[in-house]
């Protein structure tokens, strides 16, 4: 079987330049008064973006990027995962109130990719790894500090959605999770489309360490990429009593059209 990260194709088309991809997010966050950040350490560097003024913030809103442009075909993986649409990127830069920042998947909107990403792994089957999740993890600390933060929300889209999830089953700082067409159980989304399986954590096994917490797991009805049962799923596998919430929304797919309507989705909005 392949390994085929439909999260991400889209079509065997003539795609964008992993210049022109990054071009596209540094004129979004140029536009909004956002700044790179380098974050992670080697051998996984990790960039983000955020806002240059910031003051007296105590919590912050981190937006964990989707698996991005994974594959290129069906049997062939892409030299760069930088994404064609970051979705997550948009979601960050339409959050209603507070500060928000933005954290990409290893190897995204790097000008030259480090030895480490020569090997597409990282964004491909060991996309959950534990190397992933510690760099990540080591990203969201740096934000963190960055901005003077003391507690956390964690914001995941798509594959996003599962290190979100797995990251705040391990954190006391996080005051709640919430997911966008979410992949919270990575077992059953292989099965689901008959996939190689993939390596590392599956979100879903991190569901009895998240009852205490408050969470919005925001699910598209016409998402065939991930099947809303899949987040029910997960949603059931919580230990009662629980905080966890499904908001379903009708005639959103997976990647329709979250950013659009995000300033009234966000929870507490």
């Amino acid at each position: 079987m392949l390994i085929f990260a439909c999260l991400t194709i889209v079509g065997c088309a003539h795609h964008p330049s992993a210049e022109s991809r990054l071009q596209t997010a540094q004129s979004l966050v140029e536009q909004a008064g956002w700044a790179r950040l380098e974050l992670g350490s080697a051998p996984l560097h990790l960039v983000g973006y955020g806002p240059t003024q910031v003051s007296g913030t105590t919590h912050l809103t981190v937006y964990l990027e989707g698996d991005g442009f994974a594959w290129q075909s069906r049997a062939r993986p892409s030299q760069d995962p930088t994404p064609i649409n970051p979705i997550g990127l948009k979601l960050a830069l339409h959050h209603p109130k507070g500060t928000a920042a933005y954290l990409a998947r290893p190897c995204m909107y790097q000008r030259e990719l480090p030895p480490s990403c020569q090997d597409p792994a990282y964004w491909t089957q060991q996309r959950f790894s534990q190397n992933v999740i510690s760099a990540t993890q080591q990203a969201i600390e740096q934000l963190k500090h960055h901005y003077q933060a003391r507690t956390l929300s964690l914001v995941g889209y798509s594959g996003g959605a599962a290190l979100a999830t797995l990251i705040a089953a391990t954190r006391q700082d996080v005051s709640q999770l919430i997911t966008v067409a979410g992949n919270l159980n990575t077992h059953g989304w292989v099965a689901h489309h008959h996939l190689t399986p993939l390596e590392g954590l599956n979100p879903i096994d991190s569901a009895p360490n998240l009852a205490a917490l408050p969470q919005w797991h925001f699910v598209g009805e016409e998402d065939a990429i991930i099947p809303p049962r899949l987040t029910h799923g997960f949603v059931q596998a919580i230990p009662q009593p629980h905080q966890a919430q499904i908001i379903s929304i009708p005639g959103f797919s997976h990647h329709c059209c979250w950013e659009d309507r995000w300033q009234a989705l966000f929870p507490n909005s």
